[in-house]
């Protein structure tokens, strides 16, 4: 009777390893997800097939790795706020595309889409060390051009793209005006509780009691909340009360991290919000919420002949 419990717990315990090490060895397949199920890798539209005038623009990170992205402006000689943005976790840029459009016309500004490392047309494989370098040759890109106005330079960043703009705008005081976040989770170590939740015991970050077991193991823990404490340009904090995939109570702790130093944070909550569409169910009042924090935090610039620049 021992021996077989004894070969039970043997089996369990080898079943329990055998587990955590697969997550191990595929937590990229995880955590980043390039190509959504049943879906090509390729993009399915481009900019043109909405009316909008744009630029494929290629990019090298400092590590060589070639990367694509698209450039959208509202017209030619718009001098209006230039957005970098920085896309959820599932899919590629061409699935943004309708909320970019909305976005030309809502904010007249521009808009600057990068394919991550492993991305659409992106070349490598995701990673928080090669998408990091990825954000920041984007930037670098933006900044050196001639036909935008470079002191009005906006990261935007959704769900995980809010990580990756955390971590280019602290980089970065000189070149980014200001961040916008929306939906962001606190760090990949906290989210992995929350979409398994028995790994709760042994990962976890913020808001956990004590360091986990195998917070080491995890490669790419984006961890926005000790970097968003950081940053000194104004922040607007958008957080969609329905996110049905990060926990809202995350942009409220990102919210007072930052706010603790920063006194230009900004923090709005759309009851009727998710996670990926807080623009589409919220309408006029998401929109508006932007323009507002533009007026305060990156206004418009007089020209030499008194007119606005837009």
């Amino acid at each position: 009777m021992v021996s077989y419990l004894n070969l039970a717990l043997y089996g369990v315990g080898g079943l329990v390893v055998a587990g955590f090490s697969m997550l191990i060895a595929f937590q990229e397949k995880l955590v980043y997800v390039p190509v959504l199920p049943g879906v090509t890798k390729s993009y399915a539209i481009t900019p043109s097939r909405l009316s909008l005038s744009y630029e494929d623009v290629w990019l090298r990170s400092s590590d060589g790795v070639r990367l694509h992205a698209w450039f959208i402006k509202l017209f030619p000689d718009c001098r209006g706020p230039t957005i970098l943005f920085f896309q959820e976790n599932a899919g590629n840029i061409a699935h943004r595309l309708e909320m970019v459009c909305m976005m030309l016309q809502q904010l007249k500004c521009n808009v600057f889409m990068l394919s991550y490392r492993g991305y659409g047309a992106s070349d490598g494989y995701p990673s928080q060390h090669g998408i990091t370098k990825d954000a920041q040759a984007a930037l670098d890109h933006l900044s050196q051009r001639t036909d935008i106005d470079t002191s009005r330079i906006v990261v935007f960043g959704r769900s995980l793209g809010g990580a990756v703009g955390t971590v280019v705008t602290k980089n970065n005081p000189d070149k980014v005006a200001a961040l916008i976040l929306e939906n962001t989770f606190t760090s990949i170590l906290d989210m992995a509780g929350v979409l398994l939740p028995f790994l709760k015991w042994v990962i976890g970050g913020s808001s956990s009691k004590g360091p986990k077991l195998l917070n080491f193991v995890v490669r790419s823990p984006w961890r926005t909340i000790d970097v968003v404490g950081e940053i000194k340009q104004p922040i607007l904090f958008l957080s969609g009360l329905q996110d049905e995939m990060v926990p809202p109570a995350h942009m409220q702790m990102l919210y007072a991290k930052a706010a603790a130093r920063n006194n230009r944070c900004l923090f709005v909550d759309f009851p009727t919000g998710m996670h990926m569409h807080t623009w589409l169910n919220v309408g006029d009042h998401y929109w508006r919420t932007i323009q507002q924090f533009f007026e305060q935090h990156v206004p418009e610039r007089k020209s030499e002949n008194g007119k606005h620049t837009f």
